[in-house]
């Protein structure tokens, strides 16, 4: 039984989703940077600076999201939105890299998705103690 004003700590259930979310989120950001540094390699070969410039802001959450804090996750979110709208600019107006843009931009969803549901997962919870 638990102490008056202490909160149950999550479930095995919640764990592994906790996990899973974290691993989704991972796998989305090394799937955006494998599609930006294919689309690199693509649009301006040999080019290893602007792919490593491109790249770097990728790296940055890469710590928090291992250690699994959720201020990272949270400002995560906004890291990814300049390549969402990089991606989409490049998918309406250069036919040459399509398939690398539309990547990114399913990729930059993806990973904001599961930023946000990694968020809402474990989120405080609040209100249950002004309940009773």
């Amino acid at each position: 039984m638990a102490e008056a004003g202490s909160a149950p700590g999550p479930g095995m259930a919640q764990l592994a989703r906790r996990m899973r979310l974290r691993v989704l989120a991972l796998m989305a950001l090394l799937a955006l940077g494998v599609a930006l540094a294919g689309w690199q390699t693509v649009a301006w070969p040999g080019n290893a600076v602007l792919t490593v410039v491109l790249l770097a802001p990728l790296a940055l959450p890469l710590p928090g999201i291992l250690r699994a804090d959720r201020r990272t996750f949270a400002w995560a979110t906004l890291c990814v939105a300049p390549y969402f709208v990089f991606g989409l600019t490049e998918l309406v107006a250069n036919p040459a890299v399509r398939a690398f843009a539309g990547a990114t931009v399913l990729t930059s969803l993806a990973l904001v998705a599961a930023l946000v549901a990694y968020l809402r997962l474990t989120r405080p919870a609040t209100g249950a103690a002004d309940a009773q």
